[in-house]
């Protein structure tokens, strides 16, 4: 209960006083306040209050993230992994300390058998909602500064070899399926892009089309002779006046969504026997091989529309291989 009435008025103090002013107020506080029994006279009020608060102040931060450009997928994400946090502490947010969350994210790791890679994504976005917390003058200072990044293992992503796209090209019974893998092996464009590109959006002369990316953001991608080749023999053999550029097989022939691709890319990969056959494995492979032939990662970042080089350099594992030549062309 004291520390809750300290946290209170350092807050309630954050806008008049400065970091040195607030450390002397809250050491002063502590020091007055354990010379004395605290009991709370309003707990069921109190616990209202905070949900309260809690929803308030989660609906804040998702409207601010909202703003910055994030997709309504990652804004559900953000605000699902928040409201559960929040729900398990059992208090208010400007409350919780680092002690807290390092139990909770040690006690979910437990409960759901969790690898490190979740629960470093879930340290990220409470770390992006506690540091929002301190710039909006909630907090005095974010709790998840101190729990550092997890360390994960880096498994090297698989990607396919010329071998298996030629095999998938060969093994396609229908024109569609042949220019959606040109289509994605050559533009590495995300399969969200895909599934969002209307007819009119090819440029069949300059071999380009403009994708709307995350955030809404929009960028040129670049296709081949060959993907250009079977997208026009694939437009031509189709009946229907849908604008999309991809449509289901199936008569009415709508608009294909991402889980029909990821299915039929799934039907092709069994019957050809490749393993893990998904729409963005397309786009690992072709970040690996531009980065093998040289092409400059801020072009490559540009290309593959990544607001983070990082993540670039995520993508696109080096073959060792190259990395072997190289160390003999400039070392030894």
């Amino acid at each position: 209960m004291k520390k809750e009435i300290v946290t209170k008025v350092i807050r309630q103090m954050l806008p008049q006083l400065d970091n040195a002013q607030l450390k002397l107020l809250k050491e002063t506080l502590e020091r007055v306040l354990s010379l004395y029994t605290v009991a709370s006279m309003q707990a069921s009020h109190d616990d209202c209050a905070n949900n309260d608060d809690n929803s308030v102040i989660v609906g804040k931060f998702v409207t601010a993230k909202r703003i910055e450009g994030c997709s309504e997928k990652t804004l559900k994400y953000y605000q699902t992994t928040i409201e559960t946090l929040l729900s398990a502490i059992g208090k208010t947010a400007i409350e919780i300390s680092t002690e807290d969350l390092r139990t909770y994210l040690t006690e979910y790791q437990q409960r759901n058998q969790s690898s490190r890679v979740t629960i470093d994504n879930i340290r990220r976005i409470l770390s992006s909602f506690f540091s929002w917390l301190e710039d909006e003058d909630y907090i005095v200072k974010s709790p998840v500064r101190r729990i550092h990044k997890v360390k994960t293992a880096k498994n090297v992503k698989e990607t396919f070899s010329d071998e298996d796209l030629e095999k998938m090209r060969d093994g396609c019974s229908d024109i569609r399926d042949l220019a959606m893998i040109d289509l994605l092996a050559s533009t590495g464009m995300r399969v969200g892009e895909l599934v969002l590109l209307n007819r009119t959006d090819i440029d069949f002369n300059e071999r380009e089309c403009v994708v709307f990316g995350k955030g809404n953001k929009e960028r040129v991608v670049y296709f081949d002779a060959k993907a250009k080749l079977h997208l026009q023999q694939y437009l031509a053999s189709r009946t229907d006046d849908d604008p999309a550029l991809f449509v289901t097989l199936r008569a009415p022939h709508e608009r294909i969504k991402i889980g029909g691709i990821e299915h039929r890319f799934r039907e092709i990969g069994k019957k050809l026997s490749i393993s893990k056959v998904h729409p963005h494995k397309f786009r690992r492979t072709l970040a690996t091989m531009a980065i093998d032939k040289g092409m400059p990662i801020e072009q490559l970042q540009q290309l593959l529309g990544h607001q983070k080089i990082d993540t670039t350099l995520h993508y696109a594992m080096v073959k060792q291989s190259n990395v072997k030549a190289a160390h003999r062309k400039y070392i030894g």
